[in-house]
């Protein structure tokens, strides 16, 4: 496994499109990134729903015309999954969907609930079944059990029960539902393309199938689609705004844009951030690929140091790769990246990487470049030390497997073989991605990972209630 935190979903809607189900893919492909372990699309015609879901990528299970005429209709919502505990059953996949008294709902969701079991146990003490262990699935329980009139008014009493990250799109015979949490942790956008309405977990959804970018969905918003036309309406208690700031240093792809920035220059930015703040005597820059590579072009700018692909990254090993046999199983990181020991023979060298979980894969790379002939590895993160698991739709290890939050940078330096390792500041870290520094009273994104300060309450976490399940989406 490598040594990266992991997003654990992304979410696409479109509405009014005759090939719904071809752009939903589409959008989903562009998604992938967010989450490659499972995929699923639900499609509406007014009376009838399809659906298909799949283990493995989009690309994989969306692309044969005999899927895609299965799934008949002009609106769809589909998700992209990457799962954190228990295992990958089908149960599990998203988008969800029921028959509720106001007829057939879907949902899928991005984001992680922080008072999951609290409900779940209410829920069944009162009687209802649950069919997967996701947190998703409670929304559509308190859905159907609301006293509400409208499917609206349901929903808005159902997400006024939960807490944490949510980003959502549900689908029902008339149109499209998207919410966003009042804190806005996780992204949702709102494309154009023709007359049809889209919503995405990023931008970059938008651009594949040609769709014109409107705006961000804002924290707290509700918007409908349906043939009425889009609605907007703000129906949840007004909150600070806490987008997650690990969309901006690695979730997000770099060509999205997010909250009026672009990703890759915020990830230039920081670079150049940490060039200011950490200066070295080396010969060249080496990002580690990809995630590392605009971290690295700022930081190149700024320090003058040339900026080299010392390291190659092979784009052809899955996510599934076979290890087959002992021999080679410590070739691990080599499957995906070598070193370019033209580059980097003789050279003082600084890698650029975005962020440090265990180490175990910083450790490899270093070793890669030693034995590539560098005199000096100097390894800099475009992230501060990640000491915080995240509770919001992030797969993060517990805190004691975090090698940041027990070791200092010159003690981890040490344990993976670096002759240094410097982190951004927290506060240059918000001046390149806002333009000023962190408001200490109320900063202006959830950056509990590197702060251990969480805005949304961890009711399950703080044991209001003994959960029935471990488990999580």
């Amino acid at each position: 496994m490598f040594d990266k935190l992991k997003e654990e979903c992304g979410i696409f809607a479109i509405y009014n499109s005759e090939d719904a189900a071809t752009k939903a893919a589409l959008g989903l492909h562009a998604l992938q990134h967010r989450g490659q372990e499972a995929a699923g699309i639900v499609t509406m015609d007014g009376e009838c729903f399809s659906t298909h879901f799949a283990d493995g990528l989009v690309s994989d299970n969306f692309t044969s015309q005999e899927v895609v005429d299965k799934l008949c209709g002009n609106s769809a919502i589909g998700h992209v999954r990457y799962s954190t505990i228990g295992k990958k059953t089908a149960q599990n996949f998203q988008p969800i969907y029921a028959e509720l008294s106001l007829g057939f709902f879907a949902l899928a969701h991005n984001g992680n609930l922080t008072n999951t079991n609290k409900i779940r146990n209410c829920l069944i003490k009162k009687g209802s079944i649950f069919q997967s262990t996701m947190d998703s699935e409670i929304i559509i329980h308190l859905i159907a059990l609301s006293q509400k009139s409208t499917l609206s008014e349901k929903i808005i009493d159902a997400v006024l029960q939960i807490e944490g990250a949510y980003s959502l799109v549900m689908l029902h015979k008339d149109g499209i539902i998207a919410i966003r949490d009042p804190y806005g942790v996780r992204p949702l956008v709102i494309g154009k393309l023709g007359d049809s309405y889209i919503f995405a977990s990023e931008s970059c959804a938008l651009d594949i199938i040609g769709a014109k970018f409107i705006r961000d969905v804002k924290a707290g918003e509700m918007v409908t689609v349906d043939e009425n036309g889009i609605n907007s309406s703000q129906p949840f208690a007004k909150k600070p705004s806490k987008f997650c700031i690990f969309e901006y240093i690695y979730f997000a792809r770099p060509d999205s844009n997010i909250d009026g920035k672009n990703v890759y220059e915020m990830r230039k930015n920081i670079g150049i951030e940490l060039a200011k703040e950490v200066k070295i005597d080396a010969d060249i820059v080496v990002p580690v690929p990809d995630s590392g590579v605009p971290a690295a072009i700022g930081y190149a700018s700024e320090s003058k140091i040339p900026f080299e692909l010392g390291i190659i990254r092979n784009h052809y090993v899955g996510r599934t790769f076979i290890e087959p046999t002992d021999n080679i199983r410590n070739f691990g990181v080599k499957l995906k990246h070598n070193a370019n020991s033209s580059t980097i023979k003789g050279k003082k060298v600084i890698l650029v990487d975005d962020s440090i979980v265990r180490g175990t894969t910083s450790k490899k790379i270093v070793q890669m470049i030693r034995d590539a002939g560098a005199t000096k590895v100097y390894l800099l993160i475009a992230s501060p030390p990640t000491i915080s698991p995240c509770f919001y739709g992030v797969d993060t290890p517990d805190k004691n497997q975090l090698i940041a939050a027990k070791k200092s940078p010159q003690e981890i330096a040490k344990i993976i073989g670096a002759d240094g390792v410097f982190y951004v500041s927290i506060s240059s870290l918000y001046k390149a991605i806002n333009k000023e520094s962190r408001n200490n009273e109320n900063p202006q994104y959830c950056d509990a990972c590197f702060t251990d300060e969480y805005p949304i309450p961890l009711v399950d976490k703080d044991g209001s209630e003994l959960p029935l399940f471990n488990f999580r989406k």
